[in-house]
């Protein structure tokens, strides 16, 4: 194996294992918030689902800046020594996935015939039986709200950048690599790695349309 070929494999290994991390982190937080969110009527959740939204477009560079100042040597947690590690892109790509898997999780969960509840009420379920039954129903676009949380995290750059210093070996990812690399000239590293992506988010948008097609049958 080549040194091009292992530094592609390094690069490719570090910005997955970033990716699933942050994924499962997210939505172990996004999706019982989006369930509650989807299946509860309260005052002000109007509100928060605008507020939902709106983070849904936060910009990426704006989260790792918060997460850099944080993490600084002088910010409130500076002394974790997180600051340039990839636990570091960690959180601010988990924070970026969260508003995702809730928002889709509660649309899931919406969309689910309101039969489904009555029924297992009905039928002396308690809230965790009753839950599971809508869960269940909605299976499908909640596995869809994780894959697209995935493949947005998979392809972030702009917080990795800033919160991970796009150091050779330890937080190089495949987005800042690419970036680094059409940065230095070296086009036939960025070409590897941009192949590389686009295999992944090629792979990622197939399963969307799998389980977006099992939950509309």
């Amino acid at each position: 194996m080549g040194p091009l070929n292992a530094e592609v494999l390094g690069i490719t290994a570090l910005s997955l294992k970033v990716a699933v991390v942050a994924t499962v982190t997210a939505c172990a937080l996004g999706v019982p918030l989006g369930f509650w969110l989807g299946s509860t009527r309260f005052q002000g959740r109007r509100g928060l689902l605008v507020v939902l939204n709106t983070a849904l477009a936060f910009p990426t560079v704006v989260i790792g800046l918060v997460i850099y100042l944080l993490l600084s040597r002088h910010g409130p947690l500076g002394a974790l020594g997180l600051l340039f590690t990839w636990p570091a892109i960690v959180i601010s790509e988990m924070l970026l996935a969260v508003p995702i898997t809730t928002a889709l999780s509660a649309a899931a969960v919406q969309a689910v015939d309101p039969r489904v509840r009555r029924t297992a009420l009905t039928l002396g379920a308690g809230p965790v039986a009753t839950a599971w039954a809508v869960a269940r129903e909605a299976r499908f676009a909640l596995a869809a709200a994780v894959v697209v949380s995935f493949g947005r995290v998979l392809s972030e750059v702009g917080a990795a950048m800033i919160v991970g210093g796009n150091l050779r070996g330890e937080t190089r990812t495949l987005t800042t690599a690419v970036a680094l690399a059409t940065s230095q000239g070296d086009f036939g590293l960025a070409i590897a790695l941009g192949l590389v992506l686009l295999a992944l988010a090629l792979t990622v948008n197939i399963l969307i349309q799998l389980l977006q097609g099992r939950a509309g049958a």
